[in-house]
């Protein structure tokens, strides 16, 4: 299996890349392999649909995303929505590229959590007719803790990930297979 990870901040050291690093270091110890995309270091050109050329991040960038099983996808929360990064780097994928793929939607606000901008999240991976993961990861203010690794100081929180993560791979690996999916909420 393939995942394809975009951290949607161009923060050094954001929370929300720390989170997609944790959940990289969890998809390989079970065998998985991860190609990680951080909009922080790859900068993409601003997307226009009247360009005739695709720049050459852009095209890795897809790349990616075509040869995943499924995506990960990680933003802050700025103004009650996705990063403008992340949105920009959804807006050079088609729906052939996303189409029937699992997503799993990951969030850190400031504030209480950054479940407006999820929401968002959620209504592009629709439109680019992915397949939500049941869960979603949403960190915010107060939850910020992490040691040096990435890795969350809060055994509540680091649970709360570990289990949207199996549930991710659980779904990603019914789908590869061509299984039935049961979709059940926690």
């Amino acid at each position: 299996m393939h995942i394809a990870i975009i951290a949607g901040s161009n923060r050094q050291r954001a929370v929300s890349t720390g989170i997609l690093r944790y959940i990289e270091r969890k998809l390989q110890a079970k065998g998985i392999r991860v190609s990680f995309t951080d909009l922080g270091v790859v900068r993409l050109p601003l997307f226009s649909p009247d360009s005739d050329a695709v720049p050459p991040e852009a095209d890795r960038l897809i790349a990616s995303v075509d040869r995943a099983d499924g995506l990960v996808l990680g933003t802050p929360e700025y103004h009650g929505s996705v990063s403008g990064s992340l949105k920009n780097a959804l807006d050079y994928l088609d729906n052939c590229h996303v189409e029937g793929k699992p997503v799993l939607a990951v969030s850190a606000a400031g504030g209480r959590l950054g479940v407006s901008s999820l929401v968002h999240l959620q209504g592009i991976v629709r439109n680019l007719h992915g397949i939500l993961s049941p869960d979603w990861i949403s960190v915010g203010d107060g939850e910020h803790g992490f040691d040096p690794d990435g890795s969350p100081q809060d055994p509540a929180i680091a649970a709360r990930v570990d289990r949207a993560v199996e549930q991710f791979v659980a779904l990603a690996a019914k789908l590869k297979a061509g299984a039935a999916v049961t979709v059940t909420e926690s």
